[in-house]
């Protein structure tokens, strides 16, 4: 995903460009991933901010890739692992 979510273009307008690249980097590290299909992607490319956060935790949602109900787990996504 290319574009800015509207949640992002209000965040970029009220914070530095340095913290904005900072916001982006982390956000990209918290994966959201699918307990039935395997699916992963990062919280940016859904078009939200995890900035500072910890901890993991989880949503019932509707998965887009297979559009089941389940568990979608949120954590970040270290160097190692």
């Amino acid at each position: 995903m290319n574009e800015l979510s509207s949640i992002q273009k209000l965040t970029k307008f009220f914070v530095s460009e340095k913290i904005f690249s900072s916001m982006e980097t982390e956000s990209r590290a918290w994966k959201v991933k699918c307990n039935n299909c395997g699916h992963e992607r990062s919280i940016w490319e859904m078009g939200g901010i995890r900035w500072k956060a910890y901890g993991e935790k989880a949503l019932y949602r509707r998965c887009p890739n297979c559009g089941e109900r389940s568990l979608l787990k949120i954590y970040k996504k270290t160097a190692a692992g």
